[in-house]
């Protein structure tokens, strides 16, 4: 059981007042705040030893090497990686996903596979590669629920379908997608999977071996760390075929004019000065929300999103994207109030300090397929969020609604 307002005291800008009240913050799907715990892990390194890791040999060089590296296994342990090597720093999950897609190697005919419930990010890059003439793109359309449709995932995989890119858990619908029956299938195709994992692995347990998956992106600003760090996970046998598309400063052991010899992994992906400051940050948010349990939020995160979801059914003119059931979501929910535009509704809450995501979530395709061409309003929820800050949102929305919706 968690003890909500314990925890919400580790969070400095939960404790601030602006214009009289407090702060309701449920934008949690863009980024979180960070407990103190984290921000002191950070400062510590920029007023303590600051300096470049891997390249010096005085003593702060080899402090920030140990923390950064420290760092490294933390994460590796968070989602129970078979060896810290298989985690490769990046600047977010975007990164993470480009790394794949211009490292991967493809012949001629092989085929990706995703879906329209994809983030921009786990869409534009194979966009990409498509046009330029590397793989077939194919899609997998959820149901009218905005649900992952298995039944047409079966359909469309084959065994020239190279690589799987499918997002873990969506940022518009809140669904979770069957990520073990997918690896299951995938593998049994000989495919193999990218997990865009942005949504998932700050709200649940992830555990890489027990699902096999090949690779898994997700970013540290989206639990509790700091924005421009994230990380990608790949089986280290993977990672070893793969190719850097950025190299440079610590990417190779050894270079003469005519040739270079490439580092160990996962060094030889991380060119260039790296955020020092972000890893360590991420590593102490990986100490926090392991301290609090994973379980536990999750067990918490739904009793919240059954507050928030049962509420939102009972506002008139108001539209729910995604499945109604709210065991079927993550503490996320999409809407729209009729006869309002997204924005509207976001500034209208803006004005009682209720901080909501307004627009197209840099989820285009899903919008459109459910016919929320204008994007939507959202509403997404962390563990140190409330049951009374729910009601407070209810209200007001509802107030909204009635008054300027129709």
């Amino acid at each position: 059981m968690l003890d909500v307002n314990k925890i919400r005291k580790d969070f400095p800008l939960l404790q601030r007042m602006i214009n009289g009240k407090p702060i309701i913050y449920f934008d949690n799907a863009c980024t979180t705040q960070k407990p103190q715990q984290v921000v002191d892990a950070i400062v510590k390194y920029y007023t303590e030893y600051t300096a470049c890791a891997g390249r010096s040999v005085h003593k702060l060089a080899i402090k920030t090497t140990e923390e950064f590296e420290k760092a490294r296994e933390k994460l590796a342990k968070f989602i129970n990686a078979k060896r810290t090597e298989e985690i490769v720093w990046t600047k977010n999950t975007t990164e993470a996903m480009n790394l794949i897609s211009h490292s991967f190697k493809f012949e001629k005919g092989d085929k990706v596979l995703t879906t329209n419930l994809e983030h921009s990010s786990g869409l534009v890059p194979w966009q990409l590669r498509a046009e330029m003439g590397d793989i077939i793109l194919d899609f997998v359309l959820c149901n009218k629920e905005g649900e992952f449709n298995i039944k047409d995932f079966q359909e469309k995989i084959d065994k020239k379908t190279k690589l799987v890119s499918i997002i873990y858990a969506s940022n518009v619908t809140g669904t979770k997608t069957p990520l073990n029956e997918i690896i299951k299938i995938a593998h049994d195709n000989d495919s193999l999977v990218l997990a865009d994992a942005a949504q998932a692995a700050p709200h649940f347990p992830i555990d890489v071996k027990k699902l096999d998956v090949d690779f898994l992106a997700f970013s540290a600003h989206k639990m509790c760390g700091s924005t421009g760090m994230g990380c990608l996970y790949g089986k280290y046998e993977l990672l070893k075929q793969l190719q850097p598309f950025i190299l440079g400063g610590e990417t190779i052991k050894d270079a003469d004019l005519k040739y270079h010899v490439l580092e160990d992994i996962p060094q030889r992906f991380e060119g260039g000065i790296q955020n020092y400051a972000g890893a360590i940050g991420f590593g102490a948010a990986v100490d926090y929300l392991s301290k609090i349990g994973m379980k536990n939020i999750e067990s918490y995160e739904k009793e919240l999103t059954k507050d928030l979801i049962e509420g939102l059914l009972t506002i008139p003119n108001l539209e729910l994207i995604g499945p109604k059931d709210w065991k079927k979501k993550g503490a996320i929910a999409s809407f729209n109030i009729k006869g309002m535009e997204p924005h509207d509704v976001a500034i209208v809450l803006d004005e009682s300090n209720i901080c909501v995501r307004s627009g197209m979530h840099c989820a285009y395709p899903i919008h459109k397929f459910l016919h929320f061409e204008k994007g939507s309003v959202r509403a997404s929820l962390y563990f140190y969020n409330t049951k009374e800050e729910i009601k407070i949102f209810i209200e007001k929305l509802t107030n909204i609604a009635k008054t300027l919706g129709r």
